[in-house]
């Protein structure tokens, strides 16, 4: 099967952050507990997504993290993981590429390989996101 794109939009539904490093330290890590909520060719409601977050700045850094998202990919029921890598800058901008964890899909997803990303904006509500995937 080729390569397919598909986009929509996330929002956050929940960001639970706590630091982990000792007080004073720099750079700061830190562990977020989040909840999204995708639209479009994605539609999962209620993901569970945990990040660890370097700060380089009080505004700056770097973050990795894990997510699972189940519901639909363009009709197709099932779940899948995926690995995300980012940064954020001074002027709030985040951005971020994930990659779909080998043999991770399930159902109608079974055999799903893919990459995507986003950029997020300080104060917007939704975020726009890229997925290109094929199903093997």
């Amino acid at each position: 099967m080729p390569t397919q794109r598909t986009t929509g939009l996330f929002t956050f539904a929940d960001w639970q952050e706590r630091t982990i490093s000792p007080d004073g330290v720099h750079p700061k890590l830190a562990h977020a507990s989040v909840v999204n909520s995708f639209s479009g060719g994605i539609e999962a409601a209620g993901t569970t997504c945990e990040y660890t977050i370097a700060y380089v700045t009080e505004k700056t850094g770097t973050f990795t993290g894990m997510e699972l998202l189940a519901g639909r990919l363009d009709g197709r029921e099932g779940g899948f993981a995926v690995e995300e890598r980012g940064s954020f800058a001074e002027d709030g901008s985040v951005r971020c590429e994930f990659e779909v964890v080998p043999g991770s899909g399930t159902g109608e997803l079974t055999g799903l390989r893919g990459t995507g990303g986003f950029v997020a904006r300080h104060g917007e509500p939704s975020v726009p996101y890229t997925f290109d995937y094929d199903l093997a």
